[in-house]
């Protein structure tokens, strides 16, 4: 591929549900773009984009993955996401690094859990997105209900751009209301050819409302369009389009398409779409770095010229080696070059430069601002770090990693993978920053913790297929949340003799519970006579956060707490660095014993679709399961009940779903919040009153 202009370079992700057709659409895209001459099929697991053995057996996708096309004038670079919750950080991690998005929404469905999710995300983040609502040959398709969801569910402002040739499985094409034509889509050459024909004349009193409400849309982004609206003056299709364009790259409107990607039904319309509406890197806000140590905020423009900076949003071992994938904010990166990794301080070497396609490397020799590549040779890298230039140092804002809710006991099967498994553990927790690994100080066990037991069962796989590990597994747990019922305190006075010198330090600390969600709060010392020298009482505050991290009473990460040090004295010749540790630590031991610790369960809100026959039965599980039903809504023959219902009751729920709706139920979940455990689980961690 030749060097793409950088104003012509669309940088943009797929997003949805599980099941709405991402990657069937990504497939479509590369086809139609020439860059595959087969489609690909997700059910056949022949899916060019899911391309590891676990996405193809399973038919979701699992990680995100990148590839680059030409449509057109337009370079575009795209990324395949996952609709599994357990993998929310491939999309997380996308999200931070794209300049526009494509939605998608199954015209069955609608807005479902996993959708909102993704939604907020890219909300986060402000990137613009263009709407696709697939599968309109499907039974059930309802556009209109989808386009009314996300204005409830989403708060969003959808912009029809089409309209529906037939219905269902007569779903015939679309009606683009900018141009004012019918677009239909070759059967011979499995939709290659985009045929253009008048708007059918039941269509032409529909098409014309829908048009002025575009207009009337269009018209809050340029006032000339309202005037000749009003004065009845025809309005050019180019007018159009800059208005909805600057609408779109603003997140003040959302256009929306139609059509049936397994029936290669509207991706040109679409492909279109990204072009013209979504913005080039030249046209987004630039992204925020801070200098290390001044903390001075600098804006980064998308200049080649400029000094280099990049930021790590991916790390994939490959072969036992690490492979970077890099968003190029600023500057150039070439092969060969010494770049300075800000976030850890430290040179780094790039061996290789490469574009990816899907798995497979295209090597190239250099990238510039607006590119996505991906890169060898930066060893000591991880996911959010930043790479800039030695003589022009910045860091990055980097993601936001949830924190995981479920874990697992592992230990290797036999000597041999014994040895290896930590250096396998340590290469997976490169690339997935919601995959944690530690020993239980007790048992001496591993324990594995990440997004759910599907995230588990994935690592676990891959284990033994790309590392040849072999281990065997205890049942999934619950990663429970330690807070207070209570206010408690303690003095701790710390006095011992160590290696001949000795070591003090006093610490009273005070300890209070705060609301959910609130996370740990520390409020360090007041300066006292003589005053606490600055890093002492850094150090003090490092503790006590790391000592919440580390775990309270139960062994879990402490929440929802205030932390004030009410008193850290400095006493000449008495007070040094390791006693105040030793002090800090012990004091807020023995605080959060006092303040009555209890547990809180990780609760996921559940969205479920169930035939109407079976709801009852359905309902009455989730009551058992101690789950709160938050709402039953009809959906044709079939019911969708949402509910918060804690994570603990829900392992190997859907095979009691299954046996259940004899196989015709389904659900997917998403973590929602933490609340108390009931008491007999507190009980049995000796936390109970």
């Amino acid at each position: 591929m030749s060097r793409p202009v950088i104003d012509s370079i669309r940088n943009i992700g797929i997003i949805s549900h599980i099941d709405a057709g991402k990657t069937t659409v990504s497939e479509r895209i590369l086809f139609y773009t020439g860059e595959t001459h087969k489609m690909g099929e997700v059910h056949d697991g022949q899916a060019v984009m899911d391309w590891m053995p676990q996405e193809q057996e399973r038919g979701i996708t699992i990680t995100a993955t990148t590839t680059a096309c030409r449509w057109g004038r337009y370079w575009i670079n795209l990324i395949d996401t996952p609709g599994h919750i357990d993998f929310t950080i491939e999309v997380e991690r996308s999200m931070r690094v794209l300049d526009g998005a494509i939605a998608i929404f199954s015209a069955v469905e609608g807005v479902e859990p996993q959708s909102e999710s993704v939604w907020r995300q890219a909300d986060r983040y402000g990137v613009p997105r263009i709407c696709f609502i697939n599968k309109m040959d499907r039974i059930g398709a309802d556009y209109r209900a989808v386009l009314g969801q996300m204005e409830r569910k989403l708060e969003a402002r959808p912009v029809l751009l089409q309209l529906p040739v037939g219905s269902e499985a007569g779903f015939a094409g679309v009606v683009d209301l900018i141009s004012q034509e019918f677009l239909s889509f070759s059967a011979s050459d499995q939709g290659m050819t985009v045929e253009r024909h008048p708007v059918p004349t039941e269509l032409l009193e529909e098409a014309g409302a829908e048009r002025d409400r575009l207009i009337e849309s269009a018209a809050d982004f340029d006032d000339t369009i309202a005037d000749d609206f009003l004065e009845g003056r025809p309005i050019d299709p180019d007018r159009l389009k800059s208005a909805i364009r600057q609408g779109t790259a603003s997140s003040r409107i959302f256009p929306v398409l139609l059509g049936a990607a397994l029936r290669n039904k509207g991706i040109q319309p679409l492909l279109d779409a990204v072009g013209s509406f979504l913005p080039s890197p030249l046209e987004v806000h630039p992204a925020v770095g801070s200098r290390p140590g001044s903390g001075e905020v600098e804006h980064v423009r998308c200049d080649p010229g400029a000094p280099l900076c990049a930021l790590a949003f991916k790390v994939l071992s490959d072969e036992g080696r690490k492979l970077t994938f890099l968003r190029v904010y600023a500057g150039e990166i070439c092969t060969g070059a010494t770049v300075f990794n800000s976030s850890r301080g430290c040179p780094e070497k790039v061996a290789r430069l490469f574009r990816m396609h899907a798995h497979k490397r295209e090597r190239i020799e250099y990238a510039e601002a607006g590119d996505i590549v991906s890169a060898t040779g930066l060893k000591d890298v991880l996911t959010g770090d930043t790479i800039c230039d030695a003589g022009h140092v910045l860091v990055l804002t980097g993601l936001t990693v949830p924190d995981p809710v479920v874990s697992l006991a592992v230990e290797p099967r036999g000597v041999e993978d014994r040895d290896k498994l930590p250096a396998a553990l340590e290469k997976l927790q490169w690339e997935d920053p919601t995959f944690r690994v530690r020993e239980d100080p007790e048992t001496g066990q591993t324990i594995l913790t990440g997004m759910g037991e599907l995230h588990l069962e994935v690592i676990i796989d891959r284990l033994v297929r790309d590392f040849a590990v072999h281990t065997k597994t205890g049942r999934p747990q619950v990663v429970y949340r330690e807070t207070l019922r209570r206010t408690g305190d303690h003095r701790e006075v710390f006095r011992r003799e160590i290696d001949g010198k000795v070591q003090g330090g006093t610490v009273f600390v005070r300890v209070a519970p705060l609301p959910r969600g609130e996370g740990v709060r520390v409020v360090l010392p007041p300066a006292g006579e003589p005053p606490l020298p600055e890093e002492l009482r850094e150090l003090v505050g490092n503790v006590i956060e790391q000592s919440c991290q580390a775990g309270g009473s139960s062994g879990y990460t402490v929440t929802d707490v205030e932390v004030r040090i009410m008193e850290a004295p400095y006493e000449p010749g008495f007070t040094t660095e390791i006693g105040l540790r030793a002090a800090a630590h012990r004091a807020l031991a023995l605080a959060l014993r006092a303040g009555a610790p209890m547990l809180l369960e990780p609760i996921m809100r559940l969205e479920l679709v169930t035939p109407s026959d079976y709801t009852g039965k359905v309902l009455g599980s989730l009551q058992q399961k101690r789950g709160r039903v938050e709402g039953v809504a009809s959906r044709g023959a079939v019911e969708v009940v949402s509910a918060n219902v804690p994570l603990a009751e829900m392992f190997g729920f859907m095979t009691e779903l299954r046996s259940a709706t004899k196989g015709r139920g389904s659900f997917s979940m998403e973590f929602s919040h933490f609340d108390q455990a009931p008491p007999d689980t507190q009980k049995r961690f000796g936390l109970a009153g």
